[in-house]
């Protein structure tokens, strides 16, 4: 499948079930980051918009470049019209943004959809001079909790190409070339699901089968059966490393 087109029949999914990002985080990227009121901001793979509205309640100029159709008819349904907030259609490689328009870009749960070479090419171009790009993601925990280690098992047994796509399979030291000077930091955080924000969670995720894949029915019932193992007091606790990778490209 296109990259551009995995989450073609997910987008109402992804914006309800997946998580968004910690203000320890943001407060990171409003302090030694540099990223201030009124920056330019590039949100690149922007998705549904679950990034690109926190940047714009912080008061930064948003263009967010989104090649899907459904996402992007997602971040205009639930963000258009806000303040600071354009929307473009647009990929990594490229985006369609003038050259030196921004001073920030960021890739929030994208990046590893990327040719990297090209966007690499592509951000110097749209960066302004001393820009820089920062690279997020909530990095689901494998291990720590029955229910974590239960999570992964079921990915790997159901899943229809996770092995492949996950962002997982990027490391640090992939990313360091990316960069001149790569700087890192890292933060806690967490979702708390009942049974049905579960299966929520799991259908958001373009490795997962979809109703009529033979794999679906035994997915939702191992899934159901993890859940009444592990839960406590009804929900269960999806835990997450939120990663930054900043620098000049």
């Amino acid at each position: 499948m296109n990259n551009t087109d995995r989450f073609t029949d997910r987008a109402d999914i992804y914006a309800k079930y997946r998580p968004s990002y910690p203000e320890e985080a943001l407060d990171y990227l409003y302090g030694p980051v540099g990223f201030r009121t009124g920056s330019q901001i590039a949100d690149v793979g922007a998705g549904t918009g679950l990034f690109t509205a926190l940047l714009l309640k912080r008061g930064s100029e948003v263009s967010a470049v989104e090649p899907n159709g459904s996402m992007r008819e997602e971040l205009i349904r639930s963000r258009g019209g806000e303040k600071g907030l354009r929307v473009v259609e647009g990929t990594a490689e490229h985006t369609g943004l003038p050259d030196g328009s921004v001073d920030f870009v960021t890739c929030a749960q994208s990046f590893h959809w990327f040719d990297r070479p090209a966007a690499k090419r592509e951000f110097g171009r749209i960066l302004r001079p001393g820009g820089q790009a920062v690279l997020i993601w909530n990095s689901r925990l494998m291990s720590g909790t029955p229910f974590l280690e239960g999570y992964e098992a079921l990915l790997r047994q159901f899943g229809t190409d996770y092995h492949v796509v996950s962002h997982k399979n990027i490391s640090e030291t992939d990313l360091r070339p990316f960069f001149r000077e790569m700087n890192v930091a890292r933060f806690p955080y967490r979702q708390l699901f009942d049974l049905e924000g579960l299966a929520g969670r799991v259908m958001s995720s373009s490795y997962c089968p979809l109703p009529g894949h033979p794999n679906y029915e035994p997915m939702m019932e191992a899934l159901r059966t993890l859940f009444d193992s592990t839960q406590q007091d009804g929900t269960v606790s999806f835990d997450y490393e939120t990663e930054i990778y900043w620098g000049e490209v």
